[in-house]
């Protein structure tokens, strides 16, 4: 995957592979002692039902998608759900 500049992520959507919206990015987790990304931290869309998604939750509902689950970063960042 090419390189993509965090600045430009900030507020993009996040869909599943199979087409469904599962929300906005809201921050991105790492690793502050070798730089590496771990979650993304995604918002979800008020339609997601968290039962239908395999991701896990934190406290304010938000989905913590492994960074090794992001297939391509376009328009949208697609995700293997």
């Amino acid at each position: 995957m090419a390189d993509v500049l965090a600045e430009n992520l900030s507020g993009k959507a996040v869909m599943g592979a199979d087409g469904t919206e599962l929300g906005m990015l809201y921050n991105i987790t790492m690793n502050l002692k070798t730089g590496t990304l771990h979650d993304l931290l995604v918002s979800p869309h008020e339609e997601v039902r968290a039962d239908k998604v395999a991701f896990e939750q934190d406290e304010d509902g938000r989905f913590h998608v492994p960074v090794s689950s992001v297939q391509a970063v376009k328009d949208y960042i697609v995700v293997q759900r």
